[in-house]
């Protein structure tokens, strides 16, 4: 337990000197609250443009604040995520290649520790900006579209969390088992370009951790969705299947650390 508490310090101060516990929420909560804004002045500024064909005009829907929610989860699941596992896909190996985890390999550390430090810091990294860009949409949603069920939005949220869980374990787990451009690859394929796959062709199935933030949603409609509770079971056990994967091939890789 020491051992995890040295690691996650160190961790932790990496993170906020390269400023990630600021960029990193403040790019969250540009996604988040972008689309409510846009699409309720989306009219103005298309006649603040100018350059209209004359007798053009433009006819937008009404949107409910459930629409807008799922367009901020959308810009989540896109940009937000890509920055984020990008972020991670490198912990591990990146020290690997720069020499840095020689200096913590030549002590009696833990890999279990060492992973799951580096675990913790991701996710709540990912988590905190998550619930700031939600935060931050909900705020600009009540305003400009109307209320929703606070105990649906924060379900949702908490939802969400889980698939940032399991997204930066997937990362992470990348990042143990390869170099940092193959991790990452790897990575932007297991999760955002599957999200894209996913919105595809995922009407042939109904249960993946890829549906997880679309049936999270989906919660705050009455009827929510009969699938997500196996969904939701089945990315917590992915989840933890990637973080001892992760932790064995740290243990594997270790001694591929440059000198």
């Amino acid at each position: 337990m020491k051992t995890f508490t040295v690691l996650l310090q160190k961790e932790f101060r990496e993170s906020w000197r390269s400023f990630k516990f600021l960029w990193m929420p403040l790019l969250f909560i540009f996604l988040g609250i972008s689309d409510p804004l846009t699409n309720y002045y989306m009219e103005d500024i298309l006649n603040s443009v100018g350059n209209l064909p004359e007798g053009f005009s433009v006819t937008l829907p009404d949107y409910a604040p459930i629409d807008i929610l799922k367009a901020s989860t959308g810009q989540f699941q896109s940009i937000g995520l890509i920055v984020l596992v990008i972020t991670a896909a490198g912990m591990i190996n990146r020290e690997r290649q720069n020499g840095t985890a020689t200096l913590i390999y030549v002590r009696p550390i833990s890999f279990i520790a060492l992973f799951m430090s580096k675990w913790t810091v991701a996710s709540m990294l990912g988590m905190l900006s998550a619930i700031l860009g939600y935060a931050g949409s909900m705020y600009y949603t009540s305003i400009l579209y109307g209320s929703v069920n606070a105990i649906a939005f924060i379900q949702m949220v908490m939802s969400y969390c889980v698939w940032i869980l399991f997204a930066t374990a997937i990362a992470l787990m990348f990042s143990a088992m390869f170099k940092t451009a193959l991790a990452t690859t790897f990575t932007i394929i297991t999760l955002p370009v599957a999200i894209m796959i996913e919105s595809l062709i995922g009407k042939y199935w109904n249960i993946s951790p890829w549906k997880l933030a679309d049936y999270s949603v989906q919660l705050m409609a009455e009827t929510g969705n009969e699938y997500y509770l196996k969904t939701l079971l089945l990315t917590i056990a992915l989840t933890f299947l990637a973080i001892i994967l992760g932790i064995l091939f740290t243990r594997k890789n270790s001694g591929t650390t440059k000198i």
